[in-house]
This record gives structure tokens, sequence and C-alpha cells, in this order.
């Protein structure tokens, strides 16, 4: 049986695609795919989520093997293989809030998608604050009243400018990352293993 590969959909999928392409695969059907979620070649089946679905269809054995960003793996803590870091989907966790904001004496509010992430930065720093869940657009919540800041990923940092919000603080720097079904190592190891030594090798053979 062909391995099949979980794939994040939106920018990590496309920096994928571009990754996986040196490694002289067939993804032409991957670059002319359109709007479906499936997708088959010679070599392999593809499938296409959201980052955390893509860690539930792995960590149940729907898909073999799965590429999703490292800030999913620690906010959601799936029970999959986490293999290695690929070199691509770099970005960092930040708290941002508005410029020249004065924080309150108060507890603070602070809205994210990553509350797990949230709750331990703010456990580290001796801090009790009221998390907000947010499933998007978080940098609203401060602008709107909602939240004092945010704790959100952050690549170049364009969107929190353009929304007038500033960096308080970077921490925890990700990548994306090749995550394994426990069970399919072990069932399907001859068919997934050249696959995974070759992703490795590319992984680790750029500077």
């Amino acid at each position: 049986m062909k391995p099949v590969i979980a794939l994040t959909k939106g920018r990590l999928e496309k920096q994928f695609i571009q990754f996986f392409e040196q490694m002289d695969y067939d993804i032409a059907p991957l670059k002319d795919k359109g709007r479906k979620l499936r997708i088959e070649t010679e070599q392999f089946s593809f499938f296409f989520a959201k980052g955390p679905d893509v860690a539930t269809y792995v960590e149940n054995g729907i898909a073999d093997l799965g590429v999703i960003g490292g800030d999913i793996l620690y906010e959601h803590q799936p029970d999959v293989y986490n293999l290695f870091p690929l070199p691509f989907g770099q970005c960092r966790m930040a708290l941002a809030t508005k410029k020249d904001y004065q924080w309150p004496d108060q507890k603070k509010r602070i809205a994210s998608t990553f509350t797990n992430i949230t709750k331990d930065y703010f456990k580290n720093k001796g801090e009790s604050v009221d998390i907000i869940k947010l499933e998007g657009s978080v940098e609203l919540a401060p602008i709107l009243g909602l939240a004092d800041g945010i704790v959100d990923i952050v690549e170049t940092g364009t969107t929190l400018k353009e929304n007038g919000l500033v960096v308080v603080d970077e921490f925890l720097d990700f990548s994306a990352r090749l995550i394994a079904n426990r069970s399919s190592l072990k069932l399907k190891r001859k068919s997934l293993t050249p696959v995974i030594e070759t992703m490795k090798k590319g992984a680790y053979s750029r500077d």
C-alpha cells in the first residue's frame, strides 16, 4: 500500500511541495490540484486539512505521515511520533499589544488560539491571567477592547504592525515537523522508511 501523507493546507502545503519536488518525486498532481482535498500520485496518497486536524488524522491512523507546524505539536500534544524538523515553516510565538498600551494593574486578559502555550508562558513568568480563546484574527481582540494583549504566531510581524500592535516578548521558535502514526511505522516500515530517510536527508542537507 502507498504511504498516506496528510498536509497542512495553505502556506505549509506550498512550502512542502517545493521541498518535496527537490527529491525527484512526481509532484505534478499536487501542483495542479485546484480545490481537491485528496490527491493520488504514483507513489503516495495525499490529503489536505487544517493543522490540528492533520495531527488527529495521523494519531488515528488515517494518515501514516503528516506535516504540521511545531506550534500545533506543542499546543495539542497528539500521540504521534515527532520525527524531525523540516527546513521551512519557521515562525515564533509572541506576546503583543497595542502600541504605547499601559498594562492594567489587575489581572491581564490575553486572547489566543494557543491557550495551552499561553497558560504555560504566563505560568513560567509567575503570572495569573484570564485567557480568552479565539479561533482566528486574534489581532482584533486588543483593538476592540476584548483583551489587553494577544499570544500568537509571528513570521514577519507585518500583520501586527498593520493593525497597530507591537511585540512585547518573543518566545518558542518553531518550524514545520514531520510526524508519524505509531502503528504505521511498524506495520508499513518497508514503504515508509525510504521516504522518511529521503526527507530527513533533504532536511539536514541544508544550511
